[in-house]
């Protein structure tokens, strides 16, 4: 599986958003570009690259590569309706993303750890691939390794803000794909149209 290395905030400060999901991102402190002159690195950009960073945010909140994220847009656009949604929406139903908007993680790295280590089932099946579509209908919970994780407690002790199109039993401690997840339900504040114009190019 492919990692991403490097400066993990540095896209982060560049828009000066937490696009990583964390609460102790450095971009809530320092809402600008890293570097030596980064208060002073604020500039105009074309709309190439207003197009871009539109695309790299949205790759950023998710954790997907380039060749991956791609094959994604090529998916949604081949579907009716609004591809910028139908991207999203995909984006949104991977399994790391939906262990992290379930509260089983802060951040979505996390989730994806979560997953790749097989603490994660869906309809009482282990499932140890981050990529995973769930489904309508899709009950994801822990295995019961996961229930042994500190991590995940610690997590589902803070604040949680679950959408709509989820359901969370902490009595089982499972959460339940109820709907499609429609634009208005995904937290995420990127301009899709952007990007489908970078691709459309």
């Amino acid at each position: 599986m492919a990692r991403r290395t490097g400066a993990k905030h540095k896209l982060c400060r560049t828009v000066g958003e937490a696009l990583c999901g964390s609460p102790k991102c450095p971009a809530l402190k320092r809402p600008y570009p890293p570097g030596q002159h980064g208060p002073a690195k604020r500039m105009k950009r074309s709309e190439y690259g207003v197009q871009l960073l539109e695309k790299q945010k949205l790759r950023h909140i998710y954790g997907v590569q380039e060749k991956q994220f791609r094959r994604y847009y090529e998916e949604a656009a081949r579907r009716s309706g609004i591809t910028g949604d139908t991207l999203l929406t995909i984006l949104e139903t991977r399994l790391d993303n939906l262990v992290f908007r379930l509260g089983f993680s802060n951040t979505i790295d996390g989730a994806r750890q979560l997953v790749n280590h097989g603490h994660v089932a869906v309809n009482g099946r282990r499932v140890d691939i981050p990529s995973y579509r769930a489904r309508v209908g899709d009950i994801i919970g822990l295995t019961n390794q996961g229930h042994k994780v500190s991590v995940i407690d610690e997590a589902l002790e803070g604040h949680v803000t679950r959408p709509p199109y989820l359901t969370f039993d902490a009595a089982s401690t499972t959460g339940t794909l109820v709907s499609i997840p429609t634009r208005s339900e995904i937290p995420v504040h990127v301009n899709e149209t952007l990007i489908v114009e970078y691709y459309s190019r």
